[in-house]
């Protein structure tokens, strides 16, 4: 007998889903059976359900397709909850099938009794509840099509016996694939653009994760408008690779030229891009916003003129309005000041004499040069997002995702998952961070027994890092962010995977190419600067008044070596170089 399950698994195929992420339950019974007896989309067994929400974020995200993920009925699904609201932040399509208890049971504090509809509304596009078999097929498909064209995550609820029951028979719609319409703004909207871009001298592009696919368009507008061009984070695959008009990031993880390029700027031209922090914006400019989504016009600084449309759409068609310049000297100054910059980043990537700790730029960079031309990089929030944003140079075949926009911890390892599953020939790099990677341990065994050959360079500077930097600058003294670390690489030896421990630098470039070389999982564990300091492009007073109180108070309380292994760190080896 064919059941509401087979449908279920019939129309994620049509869709072109090959995978789904999650683990097994009672309440999920009947769907984990369809799948079985389907053969063709193959469950990927996670020790997690958080893990599943990621790596099905992953897949989505270097796919653009639709990727699955099932939790069982109350504790099961509500581990999702993180990696969906990572999901739904980052914009990709992911489906979130979350089994329920007995329907008849709902509403009388039965066991497991949660509600998801209601838990999962804020991390999700569309929140369904299905009491019924008759209304899971309409339920499903404008599910998959909510999580498709808003690009966002989808969750059903759906009580363990509704899987098990007849299937409706009803017709399939045509697969549900993601549609391509050409977006752009009304032709008087980009004559005011255009007159607002050709009336001033200095401009500025800022561009993010809206530039995916309009590399050539952006480039032309730069070069018509000899303009500088900043990237955000999530703009830094599609912007930075082939680009003589790249200065960098800015941001809390970029550097000056970026930032510089944006202050001096008469007018700022922000593409695809909602990004947040409002501190970094320039002070004087007029600004221009062109996004695929209205809601994001004007979300962070105040707009002269925005814009509804694609950029690629938007860019071909704003082209012909734009005067030709052949004033370059914003751009010349801007690029002047990013070689500078990129110099002295460049200049902090060294091996230092043998000399350890090992600094994490030296890692960041050696898994730059060592890494596949295609690879997937994904680093963890913290300390290695500021070392990936800085050192991995991006080629237009390497991709770069995280967790930029939720911002949680244990990322890595679990995006790498999805990763790898979508992609089992290239080449996946993971840059965990020690406190990230203990968070979801566990899921190194994933790696094994699913047979993905993810690499894994663990930062392990026994500290949550990133955390300690934000107290100094508040001004707080360093409390309760000591890790007491394992050797990670003989735990992943343990669990039956490459691992190699590296604590000098002459030993760093050996280990990740023989581990980038092995035929399967892979952990190196770098033992890394803890008092290496990320610092902003631009410090505020505050932060000045933060940091010098962090250092009296470090005095006070007796913990004086602090402040010497961190003049180490950062400022002998700058006077010795």
């Amino acid at each position: 007998m064919r059941t509401i399950a087979d449908e279920i698994v019939d129309t994620i195929k049509d869709a072109g889903v090959r995978h789904v992420y999650g683990l097994p339950g009672d309440s999920l019974n009947g769907f984990t059976d369809a799948l079985r007896r389907d053969g063709e989309v193959a469950w990927q067994h996670v020790r997690h359900e958080e893990a599943a929400a990621f790596a099905a974020a992953a897949d989505a995200a270097l796919t653009g397709e639709l990727a699955v993920c099932v939790g069982s009925c109350g504790p099961g699904n509500l581990h999702l909850i993180n990696g969906l609201f990572d999901a739904n932040r980052s914009r990709v399509p992911v489906l979130a099938i979350a089994a329920q208890i007995p329907e008849a049971e709902i509403g009388s504090n039965y066991f497991q009794e949660t509600h998801p509809q209601q838990l999962f509304r804020e991390a999700s596009v569309y929140t369904e509840l299905v009491s019924s078999a008759d209304q899971l097929p309409h339920v499903l498909e404008g599910a998959m099509r909510a999580a498709i064209e808003k690009r966002g995550v989808a969750v059903i609820v759906v009580p363990g016996e509704v899987f098990l029951q007849p299937a409706t028979g009803r017709p399939r719609s045509a697969p549900i694939r993601q549609s391509r319409p050409v977006v752009r703004p009304a032709d008087s909207e980009l004559d005011q653009i255009a007159e607002l871009l050709n009336s001033h001298r200095s401009i500025t592009i800022l561009g993010g994760a809206g530039t995916e696919g309009a590399h050539a368009e952006v480039i032309a507008l730069a070069d018509r408008l000899r303009a500088p061009i900043v990237h955000t984070l999530r703009g830094k695959e599609f912007l930075e690779h082939d680009n003589p008009f790249d200065v960098g990031m800015t941001g809390l993880l970029g550097f000056t030229s970026g930032y510089r390029a944006m202050e001096s700027c008469e007018v700022l031209l922000m593409l695809g891009t909602d990004f947040p922090y409002r501190q970094f914006y320039p002070s004087k400019a007029k600004i221009v916003q062109i996004d695929i989504r209205g809601e994001n016009l004007g979300n962070r600084v105040p707009v002269d003129v925005g814009v509804v449309g694609s950029v690629k759409d938007t860019v071909q068609a704003l082209l012909p309005r734009l005067t030709e310049r052949s004033d370059s000297k914003h751009l010349d100054e801007s690029t002047r000041h990013y070689t500078k910059a990129r110099k002295g980043l460049d200049e902090l990537a060294t091996n230092d004499r043998n000399r350890t700790p090992i600094h994490p730029q030296y890692v960041g960079r050696l898994v730059s040069e060592l890494a596949a031309a295609d690879a997937v990089f994904i680093p963890d929030v913290g300390s290695p997002t500021v070392w990936a944003a800085r050192y991995l140079e991006m080629n237009g075949a390497r991709r770069l995702i995280g967790s930029f926009n939720h911002g949680s911890m244990a990322n890595a390892l679990p995006q790498a998952i999805g990763a790898q599953v979508a992609f089992p020939e290239r080449q996946v790099v993971a840059l965990a961070g020690d406190g990230g990677l203990a968070m979801l341990l566990g899921e190194l065994l994933t790696l094994r027994q699913l047979g993905l050959p993810v690499k894994l360079v663990v930062f392990n500077n026994s500290s949550l890092n990133f955390v300690e930097l934000e107290m100094k600058a508040a001004g707080v003294v360093t409390y309760a962010t000591d890790l007491d670390n394992p050797n990670f690489a003989a735990v992943a030896e343990a669990m039956g995977i490459f691992g190699r421990r590296v604590e000098r630098p002459d030993d760093l470039e050996g280990a990740l190419a023989e581990a980038f070389a092995h035929d399967g999982p892979a952990l190196i564990d770098v033992t890394t600067a803890r008092q290496e300091l990320s610092m902003p492009p631009t410090i505020t007073a505050a932060q000045v008044k933060g940091f010098t109180l962090f250092a009296l108070r470090t005095i006070l309380s007796g913990r004086g070596e602090e402040l010497i292994d961190l003049a180490e760190t950062n400022v002998f080896r700058r006077l010795f170089d």
